[in-house]
């Protein structure tokens, strides 16, 4: 007999729930690829530490992010979820987490999601202020964690508190964005039927679990300027998360998002990488690994040595725009490739994005370029055609192409990034007192944990330290056995 209630219509939006059997083979292969988190899962079944928990989650809806879901809701949280990218949803996963494991597609008795492959802009925002709203009969305003990725769920909350008390919300024509005009016209209803919806949601929430660099620097951001509501730990920076996922991670799903994209030959290509962090790295690797001589472009002296010293060439995007066959930014920052850049590029030069937000790439300025053409050749891939008849191939419409034009990061590297968020989240949601106002990264011996959790299933034997040698070095035989300021 099933302890679950079955999911009303109210409860989900997604495309199909006819996928649901699909997602869930897929869901099972991804649990033998996901040791850290199902070890977890397991680890802390009994104890429940996340009882009380209702955890709003905006991160990509995949199967990997499905794994992360479930243990979730094994660990005794109440759920619900939204994509953060509009392209980002594997509709199968959605469809198959709101089926759950125990139910239906006639009696779903999962998890509420509301995500789907290829959203608005308005119905991204719908989704998120929807996931933020719990249900009235439930007697909650909305949550009281939030598991966020690149920190849009955080922003509305923050945003919304913001306009309640300051009585009023901007007027759309006082941005440019497009985006952000769907956020203010939101606020702006919000506002006109609830003057303190966000203030209640804002106080309900005992923290948020961050997974991306964008949605940390928002949160440092906030922090310093006084107005974060509720403290914050920065899973992004566990070297568990951005050793792993931002750097493995990208090296995989950079080359399989421009093969399923384009499907062109990258070996003997003139490949730009913008941006030599983790993510920068792992694609530079990825593209030399292909063939691609790869040219890296960098505004931090530290990293452009690095680059240097592993063998690519380090110059502006200018000297080498009009030469180049592929374009990935990995910066995290705006503007990196502007219309004009774009203007200048090779025949078919292929433009795509594997940092976070889509103004990495310039859309809005290739859009009001005079004269020129749009042609889609299939979804999120297509063809802008310059008056002068040349043209680029834009992935993803400058969204993350990785998760746009493919599924994104494998199993075993999201299992290491996810069983991060998981810690983090028993760690705000049951020591809520040790962690005031701020943002805090997870302690060295848990992250040494994630690793640990992950070893076996690769065969690694750890060597052990003597006592002897634990002393001469100064740390405990069973570890941390790194400094917090150690780079890795």
């Amino acid at each position: 007999m099933s302890t679950r209630p079955v999911l009303s219509a109210d409860d989900f939006k997604v495309a199909d729930l006819g996928l649901a059997e699909f997602g869930r083979k897929e869901i099972r292969l991804a649990e033998h690829e996901m040791p850290g988190l199902m070890a977890v899962r397991k680890e802390f079944a009994a104890a429940q530490p996340l009882a009380g928990a209702r955890i709003m989650g905006s991160l990509h809806m995949t199967i990997q992010t499905a794994v992360l879901i479930e243990t979730l809701v094994e660990l005794g949280a109440d759920v619900r979820w939204v994509s953060c990218n509009i392209f980002s949803t594997q509709d199968h996963a959605a469809a198959a987490v709101v089926v759950g494991p125990e139910g239906t597609v006639d009696e779903p008795r999962g998890v509420p999601v509301f995500a789907w492959k290829g959203e608005t802009l308005e119905e991204y925002w719908w989704c998120t202020e929807t996931a933020l709203r719990w249900p009235a009969a439930s007697g909650f305003a909305g949550p009281n964690m939030i598991l966020d990725d690149g920190g849009d769920a955080t922003m509305l909350v923050h945003k919304g508190t913001e306009y309640e008390k300051a009585g009023a919300v901007p007027s759309v024509d006082s941005t440019d964005n497009e985006e952000l005009k769907v956020v203010l016209a939101l606020l702006q209803r919000s506002l006109a039927e609830d003057s303190t919806r966000w203030t209640t949601i804002g106080r309900e929430i005992k923290g948020v679990t961050e997974e991306t660099t964008t949605g940390v620097h928002r949160l440092y951001e906030m922090f310093r300027n006084g107005s974060l509501l509720f403290p914050a730990i920065n899973v992004n920076d566990s070297v568990t998360k951005s050793k792993f996922d931002n750097k493995y991670g990208c090296r995989h799903s950079v080359i399989d998002g421009l093969n399923r994209a384009t499907d062109v030959l990258i070996g003997g290509k003139v490949a730009v990488v913008c941006g030599y962090g983790d993510v920068g790295k792992g694609c530079a690797d990825a593209l030399r690994g292909q063939g691609a001589r790869v040219i890296v472009t960098e505004i931090d002296p530290i990293c452009a040595l690095q680059a240097a010293m592993d063998g690519f060439q380090v110059t502006t995007l200018e000297d080498v725009v009009d030469i180049a066959d592929i374009f990935v930014t990995t910066t995290g920052n705006f503007m990196i490739i502007t219309a004009e850049h774009m203007a200048k590029m090779k025949h078919q030069a292929i433009v795509s994005n594997i940092g976070h937000f889509d103004n990495e790439i310039d859309m809005a300025g290739l859009a009001r370029t005079p004269g020129i053409q749009k042609i889609n050749i299939k979804p999120q891939v297509d063809e802008w055609v310059f008056p002068d008849g040349h043209s680029i191939i834009v992935l993803a419409e400058g969204r993350l192409m990785n998760l746009g034009c493919a599924t994104g990061h494998p199993s075993f590297v999201m299992s290491n990034s996810f069983t991060n968020q998981v810690i983090a989240q028993i760690e705000l949601f049951t020591k809520t007192a040790e962690y005031p106002l701020g943002v805090y990264t997870l302690p060295k011996h848990l992250d040494e944990k994630v690793a640990r959790l992950h070893l076996d299933a690769l065969g690694v034997k750890l060597t052990k330290l003597t006592k002897e040698q634990a002393e001469y070095i100064g740390v405990d035989v069973e570890g941390p056995y790194k400094s917090d300021h150690y780079r890795y």
